[in-house]
């Protein structure tokens, strides 16, 4: 689930192509700086015609997309990639300009925030030195490609990417089954990587220098409003809070583990083998839910994907009742565009991408979802989710290019997870579709708490580690010829997990994920994480919530709809810290609303835990 925002900020995430190198470094800059002079107006002017020009193109691009995302052929590919081009060509090409400018003093405050934007925005920036460009995109494609193409093996037939994640989750699959499933992927994945992967990290460090970083690290640590050392001391200080969840949590697990594959595959004490938690990461292990539920959990008293079909619900009208939801906040409804150019269902005559999505094509209103929905609950719950992503983009509509997006980047996934998080039993009484007396009782409360924690609680180390091992090989923290060792030093000391074989430095196990060798930060999924509990919690208590809070409903409250308003429209007009003051008032994000949704389930996996040693 994702919004796809046309701001090239977010659109041109990482490479410069030859033409910044070898055509931007001459007579157009200079003619730049005539018609822009390095003074306080010059930059402002220069960043109003870098705004037009960005707003302009992200409008055509953006149908680009949408045309090659709903109609997968030849030639819309290649439009995408000639766009995508231009896209990356622009975007780093006006990150060192901006670069410039910053150094103008006596800016004024907004035009040296969005100065700040347009330098920040690049993942990975190369040097303006000859053939630097030209490398560094060569080998994000040799990396990209390798991974598409990764393959591991089962009972020594060849298995691609997708196939295996099913099959780590598979609970029939034997420990050795899923020992050869994460040998292999890793081995034939993450290994061959490791020189190209060390080349470019160095390429795009010599870029942040000399846009005026210390590091590449502190250039993605630098989009968060506060120096980058700051926000790392925040994000340990949110882990710290949410901590205890999950060591409990890891306890309980490690225990049924060891119930079910004994001490000589899962010891009771000390770290879980990381090929055991039903993910080829570990990162989520809701797939070995039925490992671990508690005895007669599974019986909630009603089934949502059954309620849609007693509804006979199609489609549209499962996308209908999310629209519901916002309009009994008191948002008004969604353009009759939306329906006329979504795409719902996937079509018969075509390949498409399924991939849940959300749009603001033209940056104003021509707001559209991207699903092939099937009628089930699942599907019922990302509606929801991505519609939130639709909200928002229209709630930030009338401000400036620079600012159409979230406060940060948890931000966004964080609005569409919360409404996710008030599809209670209550909401669904309140829409009839559920009778008050199939409402679950409390005692049911436990198994539906540990299934969600399976998946949300289980995350949150990995969501943080995985951009604490890039700060660290960054900066030099982790040693080059430590590549591997870092990386699974981290992971037991965050996730207290290890492979299930011994590993090498001839390995590159983080390679085998796709975010690192695709050059996506990672720190936006730990805040989504925390922020969507902090945005509930808000609602709740505004909308005067009494009962637990995992049972709250804030539907049909238009309090909680102006005060959310409130914050969406900011965008990222300001410190993301006056966003979420807006709405929640607090200047801080904390896990602790997240604890405290929780509450219940810790103090049962307290109870089950008893006895038992906790930590590794």
């Amino acid at each position: 689930m994702k919004f796809a925002t046309v701001a090239l900020s977010a659109l041109a995430i990482s490479l410069a192509t030859p033409a910044l190198a070898d055509h931007h470094s001459g007579g157009e800059t200079a003619a730049s700086e005539t018609a822009y002079p390095m003074t306080p107006q010059g930059a402002a002017d220069w960043v109003a015609m870098v705004e037009k020009t960005m707003f302009d193109f992200s409008v055509e691009y953006g149908r680009v997309l949408w045309i090659n995302s709903t109609y997968i052929i030849h030639d819309s590919d290649q439009l995408a990639a000639k766009y995508g081009a231009e896209a990356t060509e622009m975007s780093v090409r006006f990150a060192n300009e901006a670069a410039k400018y910053a150094r103008v003093e006596g800016l004024d405050p907004e035009v040296a925030r969005k100065l700040d934007m347009l330098r920040n925005g690049i993942v990975m920036p190369a040097p303006v030195r000859d053939g630097a460009a030209t490398e560094l995109n060569t080998i994000a494609t040799r990396l990209g490609s390798a991974y598409g193409r990764g393959k591991g093996t089962l009972n020594g037939e060849e298995i691609n990417g997708s196939d295996i994640e099913a099959e780590m989750g598979n609970l029939d699959r034997t420990p050795a089954e899923k020992a050869e499933m994460w040998t292999s992927w890793h081995d034939n994945v993450g290994a061959p990587m490791r020189e190209d992967y060390q080349r470019m990290i160095a390429i795009a460090g010599e870029g942040a220098e000399e846009l005026g970083f210390d590091d590449l690290g502190a250039m993605w640590r630098s989009n968060y409003d506060m120096s980058p050392d700051q926000f790392a001391a925040e994000t340990e200080r949110m882990w710290q809070e949410v901590k205890p969840l999950y060591m409990a949590l890891h306890t309980y697990v490690r225990g049924k583990l060891n119930e079910k594959y004994g001490d000589a595959v899962q010891p009771a004490t000390g770290p879980i083998r990381a090929d055991l938690l039903g993910n080829m990461w570990a990162q989520e292990w809701g797939n070995i839910y039925p490992l671990v539920a508690p005895e007669g959990a599974g019986d909630i008293g009603y089934d949502l994907t059954e309620l849609i079909a007693e509804k006979d619900l199609d489609e549209v009208e499962m996308v209908r009742v999310g629209e519901q939801f916002f309009s009994s906040l008191g948002f008004e409804p969604l353009p009759e565009t939306f329906w006329q150019r979504s795409q719902f269902v996937k079509p018969a005559d075509r390949e498409v991408v399924c991939h849940a999505s959300a749009w603001d094509v033209d940056n104003v209103d021509d707001l559209r979802i991207k699903m092939c929905i099937k009628r089930n609950a699942d599907d019922f719950k990302v509606i929801h989710h991505e519609l939130g992503h639709n909200y928002y983009q229209r709630a930030y509509n009338q401000q400036d290019y620079l600012y159409l997006n979230g406060a940060n980047d948890g931000f966004h996934e964080a609005i569409g997870d919360m409404i996710a998080l008030s599809i209670t039993p209550e909401y669904l009484v309140q829409i009839d579709m559920l009778d008050r007396a199939q409402v679950p009782s409390a005692d049911k409360d436990i198994g539906l708490l540990l299934r969600e924690a399976m998946d949300k609680i289980a995350f949150l180390p990995f969501g943080l580690l995985v951009d604490r091992y890039r700060w660290e090989l960054f900066n030099g923290s982790i040693p080059e010829d430590q590549l591997n060792k870092g990386w699974n030093d981290l992971r037991l000391q965050y996730q207290g997990i290890v492979p299930p074989v011994e590993r090498d430095e001839t390995k590159f196990d983080a390679g085998a994920k796709y975010h690192i060798p695709g050059n996506v930060p990672y720190t936006r999924y730990f805040l989504a994480r925390i922020l969507q509990f902090q945005f509930y919690k808000a609602a709740c208590d505004q909308a005067g919530w009494e009962g637990p809070l995992h049972r709250c409903s804030f539907y049909g409250n238009e309090e909680v709809g102006e005060n959310l308003n409130a914050m969406l429209e900011m965008g990222a007009s300001k410190p993301w810290p006056d966003a979420l003051e807006a709405f929640t008032g607090e200047r801080q994000m904390s896990g602790k609303a997240m604890a405290e949704y929780f509450a219940p389930l810790k103090a049962w996996l307290d109870e089950q835990n008893a006895g038992m040693t906790q930590g590794w």
